[in-house]
């Protein structure tokens, strides 16, 4: 007979002990909270806490374990009165979740999302809550830090869209203002009066590019200046900044002080330090505003990100109000890091202040002791040309003596009706018109070729209107004004274009007209070019 074999029985799992389980429990990277299940004013009675919930509020086990959830850790309690329902009808397996802030041993906020779950003994009855937090801190400042960049890029287009309507008006009044000075009459009988305009309308446009620069459509246009100029040319703005009972103080010791700079982006680094350093004082405190010459040896550029040896103008701004912590200065130049409350800044003052000393090819540093005050050092490569010369008081507009067509494609009216005047009156043919297929048709029953077309050409519409009549008259020139100067034409050859950025001169235009005409290939852009350094941390 056959041996029968004995069937053998599948063996049972083994069940995880409840110190396997608590010890899965307590290494878990989300904090978990088991509580009592029945509800007791202020919520549930903690029996048991992991590792991870501990180190996310600082709280100890045992503290933890003599409080209620929600009355203790729970910031407010918009979500008390929908938890107790919950409690009260909820059955094994559905959850209660939701979002907020938890509170720190230390009073600071800790923004999580939660869940809610029953926990059921062997007959079935709930007898426990199982509770997890996630931290979501990081992530919601991300998400915060999303929306805001898109409400800056909200408003930086209407920032943009502003400065080209005002840099029209101001065309205007800074044209008409040269036109006038430009009448001998005219001199004899207002002639300061009109200087005065002018010079407003100079100091607005300033404002403008200012404003382009804040919606990141100017581009840097370094000049060499005198830097103990621009601060004590700006000192009264800075001291109304500061406002009463604050003083502000100039040390500008530095013998040679000529930097590449551009002197509008310079200043706002200026007025952002200054207010600063005004959020900072207290009633009777001050600011100095100081300079120096600084040579910096090869012996200080042994590792990489050292500043490199070279003649710089150092500019320190150094307040003696309530200072920061070693935390705050390790962030404080990144961008929508801010110490201020919600809704008082947006974190962006110093980071703009960073990124203009870099492109200037400069390095900031910053010195600060809570209780002392702070130093914010700026270093500036020194040159040894002269200082461009500063925008002169309005002279007589000079004589061209063109002949050549000239059109013009401008939507603003006013502004095409003074370049077309002035280009008139001196000798050119001008056909001018609002919109560029109306110019086209201009141009089109035009007896002779157009020698040279004015407009904003950063356009669709008038990059077509450009290519059709430098289709037909492969001699054409081109020169584009708009707010910003656009990007150059790849079909069109270098010395036939060149841009003019809004509100130019009057006379900037004359001569730049006639220097294109001649072929003298004007420059397009006028700004001196920065090579921008490697970017070092901030120490």
């Amino acid at each position: 007979m056959p041996v029968s074999k004995k069937t053998a029985r599948p063996r049972a799992a083994a069940r995880p002990s409840d110190r396997l389980l608590a010890a899965a429990l307590a290494t878990l990277g989300e904090g978990v909270i088991i509580a009592d299940g029945r509800w007791q004013r202020g919520g549930f009675r903690i029996l048991f806490v992991n590792t991870s919930i501990c180190t996310m509020t600082g709280w100890s086990s045992i503290e933890l374990r003599r409080r209620r959830v929600h009355g203790f850790l729970h910031k407010d309690n918009r979500h008390l009165a929908e938890l107790r329902r919950w409690r009260s009808k909820a059955v094994p397996g559905r959850t209660f979740t939701g979002e907020g802030y938890l509170t720190r041993c230390d009073g600071t906020l800790l923004y999580t999302t939660w869940t809610f779950s029953l926990v059921s003994d062997s007959r079935g009855r709930t007898s426990h809550v199982a509770i997890t937090y996630r931290d979501m801190t990081a992530k919601r400042s991300l998400q915060e830090a999303l929306m805001h960049s898109q409400r800056l890029e909200a408003v930086n287009r209407l920032a943009g869209g502003v400065a080209h309507d005002f840099n029209n008006l101001l065309s205007v009044i800074n044209g008409y203002c040269e036109i006038l000075g430009s009448k001998p009459a005219a001199r004899r009988e207002a002639a300061r009066e009109i200087g005065e305009i002018h010079r407003a309308g100079l100091q607005a446009a300033g404002l403008v590019r200012q404003l382009l620069a804040f919606s990141h459509r100017q581009t840097m246009a370094p000049k060499i200046i005198s830097l103990n100029q621009l601060v004590r040319d700006n000192a009264g703005i800075f001291a109304k900044l500061l406002g009463p009972g604050k003083s502000i103080a100039l040390a500008l010791d530095a013998t040679t002080d000529h930097v590449l700079v551009d002197p509008s982006q310079l200043q706002q680094v200026l007025l952002n330090l200054t207010l600063n350093a005004r959020d900072a004082l207290s009633p009777g405190g001050g600011v100095t505003i100081s300079s120096a010459n600084r040579k910096i040896g090869s012996q200080f550029n042994s590792r990489l990100g050292d500043i490199p040896p070279g003649r710089y103008l150092q500019l320190c701004v150094q307040d003696n109000g309530r200072g920061m912590d070693e935390e705050t200065q390790a962030h404080l130049f990144e961008p929508f890091f801010t110490t201020k409350e919600q809704g008082q800044g947006t974190g962006l003052g110093l980071a703009m202040v960073y990124g203009v000393v870099q492109q200037s090819g400069g390095y900031i540093n910053v010195r600060s002791s809570p209780g002392v005050g702070s130093t914010f050092e700026i270093l500036l490569p020194e040159v040894s040309e002269p200082a461009d010369p500063r925008p002169a008081s309005l002279e007589p507009l000079p004589t061209t003596r063109g002949r050549e067509t000239i059109l013009i494609a401008e939507a603003d009216p006013v502004v095409c009706k003074m370049v077309a005047g002035i280009l008139t009156a001196d000798g050119y043919k001008v056909l001018a018109s609002a919109s560029p297929a109306k110019a086209l048709q201009l141009a089109r029953r035009h007896k002779k070729p157009v020698d040279l077309l004015i407009g904003n050409l950063n356009q669709p519409d008038e990059t077509k209107l450009a290519r059709a009549l430098y289709a037909a008259h492969p001699g054409l020139r081109v020169l584009a004004t708009d707010s910003v100067p656009g990007p150059s034409f790849a079909w069109l050859p270098v010395g036939a274009q060149a841009s003019l950025a809004k509100p130019y001169a009057l006379s900037v235009l004359l001569h730049t007209v006639r220097a294109l005409l001649d072929g003298q290939s004007p420059v397009r852009k006028t700004s001196r070019a920065i090579v921008k350094p490697r970017r070092t941390s901030p120490a």
